[in-house]
């Protein structure tokens, strides 16, 4: 059943919850909505209540213009609230940047799951990709919704540009380019990281930063460094694909941390 609440904007938040036990918030990261975080809230909800929501701009949410950052993490502040003043976050890419900073806002977060989340830096810290926010944004208020995601996919993913050409082809694709839009909010989240960054350093709330044995060198590189460098924090790795670890697989690691001591 599809519940929602009103963020501190008044923008509606779309949310499902299933499961009993303690609060699990979903946070989703690009082209993700509640229905992308469903098969792992099945996998969770035998032993936790589990929050899945679309994040403002995606599926039955609203929006409200200009886009900031901290409107998000409000949006947080209201998922949190309805679920009963304080939740463990599992975010997913953009996702888990978004919820390390509402860790780092001061929202009660009892524990924090990061999944790959895409702080570029190579071995030496130093990798960060063109920025392309503004281009995205761009691309589609001139209604280049196609371009822009392939423009995503080339430059945030790193995908090759034969196989996005290849996806505009594929069934899936009026989905993606229905979501370029929510794409700026994603680059501004990320764009807005500069490492080392002290203030998501110092957040003092456990966390559990994840990757897939599969995925690229700099995302590992990144999932590794932040992990070390939390003041709470813990770094693991899990049999995967690119970008993604099955939630059959991922259940059970995220179960053992948010239950252990």
């Amino acid at each position: 059943m599809v519940e929602r609440v009103q963020s501190s904007d008044g923008t509606a938040i779309a949310y499902e919850r299933s499961g009993s036990g303690s609060p699990v918030i979903v946070v989703g990261g690009a082209f993700n909505d509640r229905a992308t975080a469903a098969p792992l809230a099945t996998e969770l909800a035998g032993r936790f209540t589990v929050y899945t929501y679309d994040r403002r701009g995606r599926g039955d949410s609203g929006d409200t213009a200009p886009y900031a950052v901290v409107r998000e993490v409000a949006d947080l502040d209201a998922l949190i609230r309805v679920a009963g003043g304080s939740a463990a976050l599992y975010g997913v890419s953009s996702g888990a940047v978004l919820a390390l900073e509402a860790a780092a806002y001061g929202l009660p977060v009892s524990r924090l799951a990061l999944f790959e989340p895409p702080i570029p830096m190579d071995a030496e810290g130093t990798h960060r990709p063109a920025a392309i926010s503004a281009q995205l944004a761009e691309l589609t208020s001139a209604g280049r919704n196609g371009d822009a995601v392939e423009l995503f996919m080339t430059r945030a993913v790193g995908l090759p540009a034969e196989a996005v050409a290849g996806m505009r082809q594929a069934p899936m694709w009026p989905g993606l380019e229905k979501m370029a839009p929510t794409l700026v909010y994603d680059t501004t989240i990320t764009e807005g990281v500069s490492w080392p960054d002290q203030r998501l350093a110092a957040v003092p709330v456990p966390a559990l930063v994840v990757d897939s044995d599969a995925s690229p060198d700099w995302l590992r590189t990144s999932a590794r460094t932040l992990a070390g460098a939390l003041v709470n924090g813990r770094y693991r790795t899990l049999e995967g694909q690119f970008h993604e670890v099955p939630p059959a697989v991922l259940a059970p690691a995220l179960t053992e941390f948010f239950t252990s001591e």
